[in-house]
Protein backbone atom coordinates (compact mmCIF):
# COMPACT_ATOMS: atom_id res chain seq x y z
CA UNK A 1 0.00 0.00 0.00
CA UNK A 2 1.32 3.36 -1.09
CA UNK A 3 2.47 6.08 1.81
CA UNK A 4 2.12 9.76 1.32
CA UNK A 5 3.73 12.58 2.75
CA UNK A 6 1.87 14.42 5.35
CA UNK A 7 2.56 18.09 6.18
CA UNK A 8 4.00 18.70 9.65
CA UNK A 9 2.41 22.49 9.94
CA UNK A 10 -1.04 21.26 8.93
CA UNK A 11 -1.73 18.10 8.42
CA UNK A 12 -3.89 16.62 5.16
CA UNK A 13 -7.12 15.32 5.40
CA UNK A 14 -9.89 14.13 2.84
CA UNK A 15 -13.52 15.45 3.16
CA UNK A 16 -16.35 13.39 1.62
CA UNK A 17 -19.51 15.34 1.64
CA UNK A 18 -23.01 15.59 1.03
CA UNK A 19 -26.61 14.65 1.43
CA UNK A 20 -27.86 12.09 2.54
CA UNK A 21 -28.45 8.92 0.53
CA UNK A 22 -26.00 10.20 -1.89
CA UNK A 23 -23.33 7.24 -1.60
CA UNK A 24 -20.44 9.56 0.64
CA UNK A 25 -19.78 6.14 3.07
CA UNK A 26 -19.08 4.06 -0.11
CA UNK A 27 -16.55 6.58 -1.15
CA UNK A 28 -15.37 7.05 1.73
CA UNK A 29 -14.49 3.36 1.92
CA UNK A 30 -13.09 3.20 -1.33
CA UNK A 31 -10.89 5.91 -1.02
CA UNK A 32 -9.03 4.45 2.16
CA UNK A 33 -8.79 1.15 0.18
CA UNK A 34 -6.64 2.84 -2.37
CA UNK A 35 -5.11 5.41 -0.04
CA UNK A 36 -4.40 3.85 3.12
CA UNK A 37 -6.73 5.56 5.31
CA UNK A 38 -8.92 5.33 7.81
CA UNK A 39 -12.48 6.84 8.54
CA UNK A 40 -13.99 9.26 10.43
CA UNK A 41 -17.63 9.67 10.40
CA UNK A 42 -19.22 13.14 11.21
CA UNK A 43 -22.91 11.78 11.46
CA UNK A 44 -24.84 13.44 14.43
CA UNK A 45 -26.82 10.27 15.09
CA UNK A 46 -24.66 7.33 14.17
CA UNK A 47 -22.65 8.19 17.21
CA UNK A 48 -25.17 6.97 19.12
CA UNK A 49 -25.26 3.08 20.17
CA UNK A 50 -28.63 1.08 18.84
CA UNK A 51 -29.52 3.58 16.18
CA UNK A 52 -28.33 1.43 13.45
CA UNK A 53 -30.78 0.55 10.83
CA UNK A 54 -32.54 3.72 11.26
CA UNK A 55 -29.88 5.74 10.39
CA UNK A 56 -28.16 3.60 7.75
CA UNK A 57 -24.83 3.20 9.92
CA UNK A 58 -22.38 1.44 7.80
CA UNK A 59 -22.23 -2.21 8.57
CA UNK A 60 -18.64 -4.64 9.56
CA UNK A 61 -19.29 -6.27 6.16
CA UNK A 62 -19.55 -2.89 4.52
CA UNK A 63 -16.60 -1.61 6.18
CA UNK A 64 -14.45 -4.15 4.33
CA UNK A 65 -11.77 -4.23 6.77
CA UNK A 66 -11.26 0.00 7.37
CA UNK A 67 -10.84 1.32 10.48
CA UNK A 68 -14.49 3.34 11.37
CA UNK A 69 -14.26 6.25 14.05
CA UNK A 70 -17.00 7.94 16.40
CA UNK A 71 -19.36 5.41 15.65
CA UNK A 72 -21.14 3.86 18.33
CA UNK A 73 -19.33 5.92 21.07
CA UNK A 74 -22.33 7.18 23.54
CA UNK A 75 -25.69 5.55 24.90
CA UNK A 76 -28.51 7.88 22.88
CA UNK A 77 -29.58 8.67 26.48
CA UNK A 78 -26.88 10.99 26.96
CA UNK A 79 -26.18 14.21 24.85
CA UNK A 80 -23.74 14.43 21.93
CA UNK A 81 -22.37 18.46 21.07
CA UNK A 82 -20.57 19.78 18.45
CA UNK A 83 -17.63 20.35 21.44
CA UNK A 84 -17.37 16.73 21.89
CA UNK A 85 -17.58 15.86 18.41
CA UNK A 86 -14.44 17.96 17.75
CA UNK A 87 -12.36 17.13 20.61
CA UNK A 88 -12.93 13.22 19.36
CA UNK A 89 -12.53 13.64 15.90
CA UNK A 90 -9.01 15.57 16.45
CA UNK A 91 -7.89 12.75 18.91
CA UNK A 92 -9.24 10.03 16.50
CA UNK A 93 -7.13 12.26 13.14
CA UNK A 94 -4.32 12.37 15.36
CA UNK A 95 -4.01 8.70 16.06
CA UNK A 96 -4.61 8.31 12.07
CA UNK A 97 -1.64 10.25 11.49
CA UNK A 98 0.86 8.45 14.03
CA UNK A 99 0.09 5.57 12.01
CA UNK A 100 0.69 7.90 8.80
CA UNK A 101 -2.04 6.50 7.60
CA UNK A 102 -4.62 9.21 5.18
CA UNK A 103 -7.48 10.96 7.68
CA UNK A 104 -11.12 10.49 5.59
CA UNK A 105 -13.39 12.53 7.36
CA UNK A 106 -17.30 11.25 5.67
CA UNK A 107 -20.34 12.71 6.77
CA UNK A 108 -23.53 15.23 6.31
CA UNK A 109 -23.39 16.86 9.82
CA UNK A 110 -22.31 20.26 8.40
CA UNK A 111 -21.87 21.81 11.53
CA UNK A 112 -19.52 19.49 13.02
CA UNK A 113 -17.28 19.02 9.94
CA UNK A 114 -17.32 22.43 9.64
CA UNK A 115 -16.16 23.73 13.11
CA UNK A 116 -13.75 20.49 13.11
CA UNK A 117 -11.85 21.33 10.34
CA UNK A 118 -11.84 24.96 11.37
CA UNK A 119 -14.64 26.66 9.13
CA UNK A 120 -16.61 27.78 12.32
CA UNK A 121 -16.25 28.24 15.66
CA UNK A 122 -18.55 27.24 18.32
CA UNK A 123 -19.50 28.07 22.02
CA UNK A 124 -18.07 26.83 24.93
CA UNK A 125 -21.40 27.47 26.57
CA UNK A 126 -22.54 24.80 29.50
CA UNK A 127 -25.62 23.90 29.76
CA UNK A 128 -28.64 25.58 31.30
CA UNK A 129 -30.48 23.08 33.51
CA UNK A 130 -33.51 25.64 34.11
CA UNK A 131 -33.76 27.03 30.26
CA UNK A 132 -33.82 23.62 28.66
CA UNK A 133 -36.38 22.30 31.86
CA UNK A 134 -38.25 25.78 30.08
CA UNK A 135 -37.98 24.89 26.78
CA UNK A 136 -38.46 21.36 26.36
CA UNK A 137 -42.17 21.87 27.03
CA UNK A 138 -42.64 23.76 23.90
CA UNK A 139 -43.01 22.54 20.15
CA UNK A 140 -40.77 22.47 17.46
CA UNK A 141 -42.57 25.25 15.70
CA UNK A 142 -42.78 27.12 18.70
CA UNK A 143 -38.87 26.49 19.56
CA UNK A 144 -38.24 27.37 15.51
CA UNK A 145 -39.96 30.82 16.26
CA UNK A 146 -38.31 31.99 19.75
CA UNK A 147 -34.91 30.84 17.72
CA UNK A 148 -35.92 32.83 14.18
CA UNK A 149 -36.18 36.07 16.77
CA UNK A 150 -33.47 35.06 18.72
CA UNK A 151 -30.71 34.47 16.12
CA UNK A 152 -32.58 34.41 12.26
CA UNK A 153 -29.05 33.15 10.49
CA UNK A 154 -28.49 29.92 12.59
CA UNK A 155 -32.46 29.47 12.20
CA UNK A 156 -32.36 29.43 8.51
CA UNK A 157 -29.87 26.71 8.40
CA UNK A 158 -30.92 24.45 11.39
CA UNK A 159 -32.94 21.37 10.90
CA UNK A 160 -35.99 22.88 12.01
CA UNK A 161 -38.39 19.95 13.56
CA UNK A 162 -35.64 18.81 15.66
CA UNK A 163 -36.11 20.00 19.46
CA UNK A 164 -32.88 19.13 20.80
CA UNK A 165 -31.24 21.09 17.82
CA UNK A 166 -33.30 24.21 18.14
CA UNK A 167 -32.90 24.14 22.52
CA UNK A 168 -29.09 23.79 22.23
CA UNK A 169 -29.23 27.06 19.59
CA UNK A 170 -31.36 28.74 21.66
CA UNK A 171 -29.28 27.93 24.84
CA UNK A 172 -26.09 29.32 22.97
CA UNK A 173 -27.92 32.36 21.28
CA UNK A 174 -29.25 33.31 25.09
CA UNK A 175 -25.73 32.68 26.34
CA UNK A 176 -23.85 34.65 23.94
CA UNK A 177 -26.16 36.94 21.76
CA UNK A 178 -25.93 34.27 18.56
CA UNK A 179 -24.39 31.24 17.48
CA UNK A 180 -21.05 31.11 16.20
CA UNK A 181 -20.11 32.41 13.00
CA UNK A 182 -17.97 31.22 9.98
CA UNK A 183 -13.97 31.82 10.57
CA UNK A 184 -11.32 31.96 8.23
CA UNK A 185 -8.66 30.35 10.01
CA UNK A 186 -8.27 26.88 8.90
CA UNK A 187 -7.01 24.00 11.06
CA UNK A 188 -6.12 21.47 8.69
CA UNK A 189 -5.34 20.99 4.31
CA UNK A 190 -8.14 20.05 2.89
CA UNK A 191 -9.53 17.85 0.25
CA UNK A 192 -13.17 18.86 -0.17
CA UNK A 193 -14.75 16.24 -2.04
CA UNK A 194 -18.72 16.60 -2.55
CA UNK A 195 -21.38 14.53 -4.34
CA UNK A 196 -24.90 16.05 -5.10
CA UNK A 197 -26.22 13.66 -7.67
CA UNK A 198 -29.70 14.57 -9.44
CA UNK A 199 -32.39 15.59 -7.08
CA UNK A 200 -34.70 12.94 -9.11
CA UNK A 201 -31.64 10.29 -8.34
CA UNK A 202 -31.05 11.50 -5.19
CA UNK A 203 -34.90 10.78 -4.26
CA UNK A 204 -35.08 7.80 -5.72
CA UNK A 205 -32.45 6.55 -3.46
CA UNK A 206 -33.82 8.37 -0.31
CA UNK A 207 -37.05 6.34 -0.72
CA UNK A 208 -35.19 2.82 -2.05
CA UNK A 209 -33.37 3.54 1.43
CA UNK A 210 -36.45 3.70 3.71
CA UNK A 211 -38.14 0.61 2.24
CA UNK A 212 -34.99 -1.44 2.93
CA UNK A 213 -34.37 -0.06 6.16
CA UNK A 214 -37.80 -1.00 6.96
CA UNK A 215 -37.58 -3.96 5.72
CA UNK A 216 -34.56 -4.58 7.47
CA UNK A 217 -36.51 -4.01 10.67
CA UNK A 218 -35.96 -0.17 11.17
CA UNK A 219 -39.56 -0.41 13.40
CA UNK A 220 -37.96 -3.52 15.49
CA UNK A 221 -35.08 -1.62 16.75
CA UNK A 222 -37.09 1.24 17.77
CA UNK A 223 -39.05 -0.89 20.01
CA UNK A 224 -35.98 -2.36 20.82
CA UNK A 225 -35.00 1.17 22.32
CA UNK A 226 -38.13 2.09 23.79
CA UNK A 227 -38.01 -1.14 25.73
CA UNK A 228 -36.57 -0.61 29.45
CA UNK A 229 -33.37 -2.64 30.35
CA UNK A 230 -31.90 -5.34 30.36
CA UNK A 231 -33.92 -6.35 27.27
CA UNK A 232 -33.67 -3.16 25.24
CA UNK A 233 -32.34 0.48 26.45
CA UNK A 234 -35.20 2.04 27.80
CA UNK A 235 -35.00 5.00 25.95
CA UNK A 236 -38.19 7.47 26.43
CA UNK A 237 -40.07 8.72 23.35
CA UNK A 238 -39.75 11.91 24.64
CA UNK A 239 -35.86 11.41 23.77
CA UNK A 240 -36.61 8.92 20.39
CA UNK A 241 -38.39 12.22 19.21
CA UNK A 242 -35.72 14.79 20.00
CA UNK A 243 -33.02 12.42 18.33
CA UNK A 244 -34.60 13.63 14.84
CA UNK A 245 -35.67 12.37 11.23
CA UNK A 246 -36.35 8.47 11.36
CA UNK A 247 -36.54 8.46 15.06
CA UNK A 248 -39.06 11.07 15.79
CA UNK A 249 -41.27 9.51 13.20
CA UNK A 250 -40.54 5.95 14.56
CA UNK A 251 -41.53 7.40 18.45
CA UNK A 252 -44.78 8.65 16.74
CA UNK A 253 -45.53 5.16 14.78
CA UNK A 254 -44.69 3.32 18.39
CA UNK A 255 -47.46 5.23 19.96
CA UNK A 256 -50.24 5.12 17.15
CA UNK A 257 -49.85 8.90 16.45
CA UNK A 258 -50.09 7.62 12.53
CA UNK A 259 -51.00 5.22 10.53
CA UNK A 260 -48.11 2.68 8.47
CA UNK A 261 -48.60 4.77 5.42
CA UNK A 262 -48.31 8.56 7.31
CA UNK A 263 -45.20 7.54 9.25
CA UNK A 264 -43.58 6.14 5.25
CA UNK A 265 -44.95 9.28 3.25
CA UNK A 266 -43.75 11.97 6.43
CA UNK A 267 -40.64 10.51 7.13
CA UNK A 268 -39.53 10.53 2.83
CA UNK A 269 -40.78 13.74 2.85
CA UNK A 270 -38.75 15.24 5.98
CA UNK A 271 -35.69 13.36 4.58
CA UNK A 272 -35.88 14.77 0.98
CA UNK A 273 -36.16 18.46 3.19
CA UNK A 274 -32.99 17.26 5.06
CA UNK A 275 -31.04 16.67 1.92
CA UNK A 276 -32.23 20.12 0.72
CA UNK A 277 -30.79 21.53 3.65
CA UNK A 278 -27.55 19.50 3.60
CA UNK A 279 -27.27 20.69 0.05
CA UNK A 280 -27.89 24.36 0.96
CA UNK A 281 -25.41 24.04 3.49
CA UNK A 282 -22.16 22.48 1.84
CA UNK A 283 -23.15 24.76 -1.19
CA UNK A 284 -21.51 27.40 0.90
CA UNK A 285 -18.25 26.35 0.57
CA UNK A 286 -16.56 27.13 -2.19
CA UNK A 287 -13.91 24.96 -1.81
CA UNK A 288 -15.86 21.60 -2.28
CA UNK A 289 -15.07 19.70 -5.54
CA UNK A 290 -17.95 18.47 -6.98
CA UNK A 291 -17.56 14.76 -8.22
CA UNK A 292 -19.31 12.73 -10.38
CA UNK A 293 -16.81 9.29 -9.94
CA UNK A 294 -15.30 7.58 -7.33
CA UNK A 295 -12.35 7.56 -10.52
CA UNK A 296 -12.60 11.54 -10.14
CA UNK A 297 -12.31 11.47 -6.36
CA UNK A 298 -9.59 9.31 -6.27
CA UNK A 299 -7.36 10.99 -8.92
CA UNK A 300 -7.84 14.54 -6.93
CA UNK A 301 -6.79 12.83 -4.20
CA UNK A 302 -3.42 11.07 -5.93
CA UNK A 303 -2.83 14.32 -6.96
CA UNK A 304 -3.76 15.95 -3.14
CA UNK A 305 -1.49 13.67 -1.41
CA UNK A 306 1.57 13.90 -3.66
Amino acid sequence: MARYKLSVQKPKLIAVVGPTASGKTSLGIYLAQKLGGEVISADSRQVYNGLDIGTGKVTKKEMAGIPHHLLDIISPKKQFTVSDFVHLAARAHSSILQKARITILVGGTGLYIDTFLGRMSYAEVPPNPTLRAKLEKKSAPQLFAQLQKLDPRRAANIEKENPRRLIRAIEIAKAIGANPIPTLEQKYDVLWLGINPPQETLYKNIRTRLLSRITEGMVAEAKNLHTPAPVGIGLSYKRMEALGLEYRFLSQLLQNKVSKEDFILGLERAIQHYAKRQIRWFKRNKDIRWITSKAEALQLAKKFLK
